[in-house]
């Protein structure tokens, strides 16, 4: 067990283990946004770190089939930051709160030495998807591409450039397709830790293993931070799944089976 999964089992709610918690028909989640852990200043303007700090919190409500309704910002803000960048950090968060329904209802902002932000989100469900009810003979594929967010992290760690539309600051959320899936999808979660590492999830809450029916290069699969979709559904399900993603134009890989055998993550924790 690394020293996340450590520290999370030390609560004991029920509510703890999906994207988000789950409380009568509301999904309350949470993440954090943290200059020289997550972003370097350099990388972004302060609109596309705004705007990468909403897109990656309102994932978790995508992956549980809830929509967004409020957001509560808390952004620790380094005393250099004149009014100007203030404005546009502002003006970040209302673009992506406009764009999905979102009311910012409040938070707390703080002096820091950089600029941290961490933002809760709350959204309404009538079906929620999980990440359990994953059975047996059970088909499990990921939406769009992998690989791109670790190859662009690393390029940028390398004081390369990268687009303005690339997958890392362009995080393209799917909620369409999870939306029109609804019916067919028996479990579900965003892929932000990679592949191989949220598979070690999903397996280990519904005490399963993995038989894969298409290999899957270690670099793709432990890409973090890739804001796809990791799906279980039944395979007599397939050819519905297939004409919801031709809906949506979002592509999906089936990759692997549920079986009774072991899963095993060859990936090394982004955390700790």
């Amino acid at each position: 067990m690394n020293l996340e999964n450590y520290f999370i089992s030390q609560f004991t709610s029920r509510h703890i283990g999906d994207d988000g918690a789950l409380i009568e028909g509301y999904v309350y989640s949470k993440d954090a946004f943290f200059e020289n852990v997550h972003y370097k200043k350099k990388w972004l303007t302060y609109g596309q770190i705004a705007q990468r700090a909403m897109l990656v919190n309102i994932s978790d409500a995508i992956a549980m089939n809830a929509v967004p309704k409020y957001a509560l910002l808390s952004v620790a803000m380094p005393k250099c930051m004149s009014r100007e960048d203030m404005q546009e950090l502002a003006e970040g968060f209302k673009k992506v709160a406009l764009q999905y329904g979102i009311d910012i209802i409040g938070g707390d902002t703080i002096s820091n030495t950089k600029l941290d932000i961490t933002i809760t989100i709350i959204s309404k469900t009538d079906k929620p998807l999980l990440r359990s009810c994953v059975r047996n003979g059970y088909a499990l594929a990921y939406t769009g591409t992998l690989g791109k967010s670790a190859k662009e992290l690393k390029k940028l760690f390398n004081n390369g450039t990268i687009h303005k539309k690339s997958k890392f600051i362009d995080i393209k959320l799917r909620q369409e397709f999870v939306q029109k899936s609804q019916r067919v999808l028996k479990a579900g979660m965003d892929i932000s830790d990679g592949l191989f590492s949220d598979l070690g999830k999903m397996t280990s809450l519904n005490r399963i293993g993995l038989k894969f029916s298409k290999k899957i290069a270690k670099s793709v699969a432990c890409s973090g931070e890739e804001y796809e979709m990791l799906i279980a559904f039944d395979k007599r399900d397939t050819k519905a799944l297939k004409r919801r993603s031709q809906q949506t134009r979002t592509p999906i890989t089936v990759f692997a089976y549920a079986s009774r055998n072991k899963y095993t993550n060859r990936c090394k924790a982004h955390h700790f």
